[in-house]
């Protein structure tokens, strides 16, 4: 019989929540925790309160941020004339990354899933609608290449391609299944080349 005390036990179990985080890797960074100063337990302990508390959704384009609307959002810098709508905001960091798309961006908060219930009234759908005007020339589908990322490309190019702006879609650089989380920046670079009218 395996004997660990309450508090590690409670901390494994929280870091198991986590996405990506099996049993053994939870209890990895439990005992990493451990060893830690004290100090040090507590700077990250403030980091993690301190992004609860200060960061929210953009209103605008629904990424994350500290300040309403977010620095993409006002800045000048960008093109104003492109859209690139993603399912989540760390997709948005992960195209950033790759320092060739220079347009807006727009966070679903996720993807069609009839199966899950989660439809369009579920998604920032009417969020983007609303953002549709006649300065904007195109309309980036980024959105991940499973079953349900296709469903929301081919939901939304439906709705966006008789306002009369270009819709796009990226290309085939990322594998099906995949996310645009975990891809590189030269897959994710070929890909914003690549894309397709849909």
């Amino acid at each position: 019989m395996l004997y660990i005390s309450d508090s590690l036990n409670q901390l494994i179990e929280e870091f198991s929540q986590l996405p990506g985080i099996g049993r053994k890797s939870a209890q990895r960074l439990a005992l990493y925790i451990l060893k830690l100063p004290k100090e040090e337990v507590i700077k990250i302990a403030h980091a993690l309160v301190n992004v609860k508390e200060k960061m929210k959704y953009c209103s605008v384009c629904w990424n994350f941020t500290e300040t309403d609307p977010c620095d993409i959002c006002r800045s000048a810098k960008r093109e104003m004339n492109t859209i690139c709508v993603v399912e989540e905001p760390n997709d948005v960091l992960a195209i950033e990354k790759t320092h060739e798309y220079h347009g807006l961006y727009h966070v679903l908060g996720g993807s069609l899933s009839p199966l899950e219930g989660i439809g369009p009234d579920d998604l920032k759908v009417k969020e983007l609608l609303t953002r549709i005007s006649p300065e904007i020339e195109e309309i980036i589908l980024a959105l991940n290449p499973d079953i349900e990322g296709e469903a929301t490309t081919i939901y939304l190019s439906r709705l966006l391609k008789p306002l009369g702006m270009k819709v796009t879609r990226i290309a085939r650089g990322i594998p099906i299944g995949g996310d645009l989380e975990f891809a590189d920046e030269a897959t994710l670079t070929k890909a914003l080349e690549g894309r397709v009218i849909v």
